[in-house]
């Protein structure tokens, strides 16, 4: 079975800074690292080919550095990685990023199974995987904690929900989006480092796929843009109430009448 792993690279810190002229991240002097719910559907993704057999080949767009986590994947176990990069798709939204990405999974075309991981940690969208079934016209299982079955041909699994979980059954090709629950990520193996150290992934621009539209990517070409980002102003509107407990409580309980919350 081909499995095609979607991973994109994300800032490791909390400190996120924003270009406020294009409403994109900055990212020069900041350590990055894969995102970490992509370590899951790599795992995901191995397991499966330990089980059927094939290979795990992983994509991602973003820029020259982003070789770092396509070599990460390499000593997880993966086969071979695609970097997608290109001046015109900077600054690429949600929808033109799965665009681009159909558009790489359509040139490479044998895969059975397309994972990624929930949602990636610097956006929190949780939208590239769909969009990215929508562009492709494939069935897509979102939130799968556990694989039950899966053949060549099809697939069932557990898809959590707030209050439980359902069981989805879907034929292959498909795409699904995996939670942490559904496994525990392997460490790098020493033969996998010395496999990545040497490894060179697959380089692609916009050059390389056919009838790729170039509108249709870009700060230009994206349907959404970040308009404005602040820190809201924290407010401290709060009264301390003197008294023992008792007192206390008597006070409150006027106070929360006065509001009309309760009689």
């Amino acid at each position: 079975m081909n499995i095609i792993v979607l991973i994109k690279q994300v800032v490791a810190t909390t400190n996120v800074k924003i270009n406020h002229d294009t409403g994109t991240l900055i990212r020069d002097g900041v350590e990055s690292i894969m995102n970490p719910f992509d370590e899951y559907a790599i795992e995901e993704g191995l397991r499966i080919k330990e089980k059927l057999g094939g290979k795990v080949t992983v994509i991602t767009m973003g820029p020259p550095m982003s070789k770092e986590i396509i070599r990460k994947a390499i000593g997880m176990g993966a086969d071979e990685g695609y970097l997608i990069t290109d001046k015109q798709i900077a600054g690429s939204d949600t929808w033109a990023t799965a665009y681009t990405l159909a558009q790489v999974l359509k040139k490479i075309g044998d895969y059975q199974l397309i994972i990624t991981g929930k949602q990636a940690v610097d956006g929190d969208t949780a939208q590239v995987g769909p969009e990215v079934a929508a562009c492709l016209d494939l069935p897509i299982i979102s939130w799968v904690r556990k694989i039950e079955e899966i053949s060549e041909t099809a697939i069932r699994a557990e898809r959590l929900m707030e209050d439980g979980y359902d069981v989805v059954e879907s034929p292959l090709p498909a795409l699904i989006s995996v939670v942490k629950e559904i496994n525990e990520p392997r460490l790098e193996s020493l033969k996998g480092k010395m496999k990545a150290k040497k490894y060179e992934p697959i380089v692609w621009g916009v050059g390389d796929m056919p009838d790729f539209d170039t509108a249709q990517v870009g700060l230009q070409g994206s349907p959404t843009r970040v308009v404005k980002t602040f820190t809201p102003a924290r407010e401290y509107n709060g009264e301390r109430i003197e008294g023992n407990a008792a007192q206390a409580a008597a006070v409150l309980s006027q106070k929360i009448k006065a509001l009309n919350i309760i009689k």
